[in-house]
C-alpha cells in the first residue's frame, strides 16, 4: 500500500493572480508532494450576479503562471460547493476529493453555504482534523489592499501602471488575430486586430504602448483600444496593434499583447494624413516608454 501524499490545496478566488493571490500561493514554504489550486469554472459573481464582473487573464494563461508557480490547477462548480455546509466542504471537497493535507489561503477567505465559513471556523476545523493551515495576511498597494476589483477599475479607467504593479505581471490577453480592413497597411502602419470576449476587462478607449510576443521575441508595440473614431462605420470594441519591426503575417494566430502605459485618448482625425503623423508620434512615444520599463 503506497504511503498517503502530503497534498497542499490553495483556496481562494484567484481571478487574476495579482499579488495578493501570489503571497497567498507562496504563503505555505514547506515541500508537499502536490500543490493543488482550486479554481472556479466560472466566477463566482456570475452564478449570484447573472454577470461576470470580468476576467483579468485568459484561462491559457492562468495555467501557465500557476504551473510555473509549482501549482496544479482543478477546476470545480461555485454552484456546487455554495450550499455544502463548512463541514461537508472539508471533508468532501477538500479531504476526499483532492485528498487535502494542508491548507493556505487568505486572511479574508469565506467558504460554505452563505459565506458561513471564515478563516476562524476554518482553523477551528483544520485543527479538529490535524491538517495544516496557512493564513496569508493583506497586501497592500498605496496604503489599500489588493483585489480584483480594484486592478479592474484601474484597467478600466486607463491606469494600466497601477494595474500592473497590483498584478505584478504585465496586463495582456492573447486572442486570435483577425482580419482587419488592411487600413493600417495602407498608412504603413500594419496593425494585428484582436476582439474581447464579452466576460474579458477590456482597458479605456484609447492608444497604449505596449510590447507583443511573437515566436518568444518581444516587440514593443503602440494599441489603439476602441471603435476607430476615423474610420466610419465601425463600432465593435477591438485592440489594433502596430508591432514595430514586425511585418509577417499572423492571421488566425493567437497572439499576445501587453499593455505597459496609456499615451492618450482615442482620437478622430480629419484626415488619414493626420492620423499617419500621429501615429509616427505615438510610436516614437512607445519606444520611449518601453525602454524604461523593459529595460531595452
Amino acid at each position: 500500500m503506497s504511503e498517503k501524499q502530503n497534498v497542499l490545496v490553495a483556496l481562494g478566488t484567484f481571478d487574476g493572480l495579482h499579488i495578493g493571490h501570489k503571497a497567498v500561493l507562496f504563503s505555505d514554504k514547506k515541500a508537499y508532494d502536490k500543490r493543488i489550486v482550486l479554481l472556479f469554472n466560472e466566477h463566482p459573481q456570475k452564478l449570484l450576479t447573472g454577470k461576470n464582473p470580468g476576467e483579468l487573464l485568459t484561462r491559457a494563461k492562468k495555467e501557465t503562471l500557476l504551473k510555473e508557480w509549482g501549482y496544479e490547477p482543478q477546476y470545480i462548480d461555485f454552484g456546487e460547493i455554495s450550499e455544502e455546509a463548512p463541514q461537508e466542504f472539508i471533508d468532501e471537497i477538500l479531504v476526499k476529493r483532492y485528498g487535502a493535507t494542508a491548507l493556505c489561503c487568505g486572511f479574508n477567505y469565506r467558504f460554505g453555504k452563505n459565506a458561513s465559513g471564515d478563516v476562524a471556523l476554518l482553523k477551528r476545523l483544520c485543527g479538529e482534523r490535524e491538517m495544516s493551515l496557512t493564513v496569508c495576511s493583506e497586501i497592500d498597494y498605496e496604503s489599500l489592499p489588493v483585489s480584483s476589483t480594484r486592478i479592474r477599475n484601474a484597467i478600466v479607467s486607463g491606469d494600466i501602471e497601477a494595474a500592473n504593479k497590483m498584478l505584478g505581471y504585465h496586463f495582456s490577453y492573447d486572442f486570435e488575430v483577425v482580419h482587419g480592413d488592411a487600413r493600417g497597411r495602407i498608412l504603413g502602419s500594419p496593425t494585428i486586430n484582436q476582439f474581447f470576449p464579452e466576460d474579458f476587462t477590456v482597458a479605456e478607449f484609447g492608444v497604449y504602448a505596449s510590447y507583443t510576443v511573437v515566436d518568444g521575441r518581444k516587440y514593443v508595440s503602440v494599441t489603439n483600444i476602441g471603435v476607430r473614431p476615423t474610420v466610419e462605420g465601425v463600432s465593435e470594441k477591438r485592440s489594433e496593434t502596430n508591432i514595430i519591426g514586425f511585418n509577417g503575417d499572423l492571421y488566425g494566430q493567437r497572439v499576445e499583447v501587453s499593455l505597459l502605459k496609456k499615451i492618450r485618448n482615442e482620437m478622430k482625425f480629419n484626415s488619414f494624413d493626420e492620423l499617419s503623423n500621429q501615429i509616427a508620434i505615438d510610436r516614437s512615444k512607445a519606444l520611449e516608454i518601453a525602454e524604461k520599463e523593459l529595460q531595452l
